[in-house]
């Protein structure tokens, strides 16, 4: 995974509204009727936020009718753990040629 998808993963959840919606999610799949009632939001920001969190990878949608219905995509959730666990894994210190003596 790049730097730059990384990020773009990750800012999906820079916002109090797409964390909320995240967590929404975990119970499973939900209608954007759903999401709006839950939310008190306007129709635009759900969207909004929505394009955001299906761009970064981490929410899938499929039209049903005239609804959207949206759930957490298991591989961006996977590479999002993917991440964190590289940061928490102990790592060998690489050694510095000048610091040596």
């Amino acid at each position: 995974m790049t730097h730059q998808h990384t990020a773009r993963l990750f800012k999906t959840l820079c916002d109090p509204n797409r964390v909320h919606i995240v967590q929404l999610l975990t119970r499973g799949e939900m209608c954007a009727c759903q999401l709006l009632e839950l939310l008190h939001i306007g129709q635009p920001t759900l969207s909004h936020h929505m394009k955001i969190l299906c761009e970064g990878g981490l929410v899938s949608g499929r039209k049903e009718g005239k609804w959207m219905h949206y759930s957490l995509s298991q591989e961006g959730l996977q590479q999002m753990r993917n991440y964190l666990d590289g940061l928490t894994a102990p790592e060998q210190k690489a050694s510095c040629k000048k610091c040596k003596q």
